[in-house]
């Protein structure tokens, strides 16, 4: 890493902070909706989901500007596709997202006076499991092509606030829509936790359902390979 351009530093710095403090924001609202909620679920994932989709809104607005804020090993490898990110840099972005989730994770944990990092054993498997899987990340980079290519790149990040926040309701899985996220969620056995061999299943789905709704916008709203730099939210380059 030594060797890359300051920019690119900053955009990877970027992407590392926003990861993490998405999987604080996940699992620790976890954590404490199951603490508070007195054994009602119902209202836990109520919690759960506002708090996720308010941290998604202003991590991206936040960081945009600077990386694009993925936080997103399906959205960076989608970008890579459209030749809206070097696949150079599309391998460190993954690289920093993956040790930002894990480090997001505990440091949630440590909040909460629990084991940095102790292996969840919530079963999430089955059809039904993976087919919501490939729902939700399908729509997530459904609202990502569509918003951005349709309208402006300003509004990518309320419109994927609010779509992960619905999505935790109408998926039987929750809508985990993001491999890193997935990973770093099997290391607490909280509320917000997945069973390390349910994850790989997980992982597939995803990346096809993101693959799925990439190449259809790809057809549904072309863009030119000049603009594809602009997609999601246009970043310093």
């Amino acid at each position: 890493m030594q060797n890359m351009k300051p920019k690119l530093l900053r955009r990877l710095a970027a992407e590392f902070l926003g990861t993490a403090m998405l999987l604080a924001a996940i699992v620790g609202s976890g954590i404490m909706a199951e603490r508070l909620a007195g054994g009602y679920v119902a209202i836990a994932l109520l919690a759960n989901t506002i708090a996720t989709g308010a941290a998604l809104v202003a991590l991206i607005l936040t960081l945009g500007k600077i990386s694009g804020a993925h936080f997103n090993p399906a959205v960076t490898i989608s970008d890579a596709l459209l030749k809206g990110i070097a696949w150079r840099d599309a391998f460190w972005y993954v690289t920093v997202q993956l040790f930002g989730a894990i480090v997001g994770v505990g440091i949630a944990n440590l909040m909460f006076e629990l084991p940095v990092f102790f292996a969840s054993n919530k079963i999430r498997t089955g059809a039904a499991q993976w087919l919501s899987e490939f729902v939700a990340t399908f729509g997530l980079l459904a609202v990502i092509w569509g918003c951005s290519r349709l309208h402006n790149s300003a509004v990518v990040p309320l419109a994927v606030g609010a779509y992960i926040t619905a999505a935790y309701w109408f998926t039987a899985s929750t809508s985990f829509a993001n491999p890193a996220v997935t990973i770093a969620r099997s290391m607490s056995d909280s509320f917000a936790g997945i069973r390390f061999s349910d994850v790989p299943a997980f992982i597939i789905v995803q990346f096809l359902g993101a693959f799925a709704a990439t190449f259809l916008f790809k057809w549904l709203v072309p863009v030119t390979s000049k603009d594809a730099e602009k997609i999601i939210v246009n970043h310093e380059q």
